[in-house]
């Protein structure tokens, strides 16, 4: 997954969360979220960080995959939202900020099988 805008890879593996099931259970089974990986949850307008072990990074996307708001660091115990997004990017805490990505910038996504 790369930010097409800035030229900049934000996670080389993604998760992707797109049944009721791993939407809900998300990351909150996951020790951490290394560096180079990320889940990508969708449909999403809203996550919270109630019972997760790390802070995250959190990217609103619209159904283009461009970034409508980013909530850097997100800590534990927290709720977001954005309602006009479709879908949700969760990546390591500072990875957006590492990247350079910013609200506006365009996403790619590249499937590999």
């Amino acid at each position: 997954m790369r930010n097409a805008t800035k030229g900049t890879v934000l996670a080389e593996a993604c998760l992707i969360a797109n049944t009721s099931a791993t939407r809900r259970t998300g990351l909150l089974k996951h020790e951490t979220l290394p560096e180079g990986e990320g889940m990508w949850i969708v449909p999403c307008e809203a996550v919270h960080t109630f019972g997760m072990k790390f802070d995250i990074d959190v990217l609103y996307l619209n159904k283009s995959k461009k970034v409508l708001k980013i909530r850097s660091s997100m800590p534990k115990r927290r709720i977001s939202f954005c309602l006009t997004a479709h879908s949700v990017l969760e990546l390591p805490a500072g990875m957006a900020r590492q990247t350079r990505t910013e609200v506006g910038d365009q996403l790619e996504f590249e499937k590999i099988l």
